[in-house]
């Protein structure tokens, strides 16, 4: 994961972008031969590292080594993550066909030069991850709330 396919879903999710600042509007997308070339190939990378996921017996890491983010409260360990798949291996298998989907849908877009099809393709991706690590990796983790839905901080002392 942290070498072959997050490297790819990062390539494939910054191709395309509209920052807004003080100064206006940059739309980033592919535009050159190379840029292209460079999204199709991510594209395939994705594509063909989904089905080393679906290898059976394939390991999460190599053996005794931690997963990134070890330690990370409500992620898993290796072992731990191995053994939720083994036990929902059909859902495992799902999600990375859904990550081959997206490696497929993303290289249709480079072979059309769509970038919104990179969006949406990213889109799918995105989907096809989260689930995953949610169910599989970290599925006790805690999201913090975002500021506006946070409880006021005198509540928090007054409770101490």
């Amino acid at each position: 994961m942290a070498n072959i396919i997050d490297p790819a879903a990062d390539l494939a999710w910054e191709s395309v972008s509209t920052t807004v600042t003080a100064a206006g509007t940059v739309e980033r997308q592919p535009r050159t031969d190379a840029e292209w070339k460079a999204v199709r190939r991510q594209a395939v990378i994705l594509a063909e590292a989904s089905n080393l996921m679906m290898m059976e017996g394939r390991r999460v890491t190599r053996a005794g080594g931690p997963l990134e983010h070890h330690g990370t409260p409500g992620n898993l360990t290796a072992e731990e993550v191995e053994k939720s798949i083994a036990a929902d291996r059909g859902r495992f298998l799902r999600f990375a066909q859904d990550l081959n989907g997206a490696g497929e849908a993303m290289l249709a877009a480079a072979n059309a030069r769509n970038p919104q099809g990179l969006i949406d393709a990213g889109d799918s991706l995105y989907q096809a991850c989260e689930g995953c690590h949610r169910k599989f990796w970290y599925p006790g983790q805690q999201i913090p709330p975002f500021p506006d839905q946070a409880p006021e901080v005198d509540s928090i002392v007054s409770a101490l």
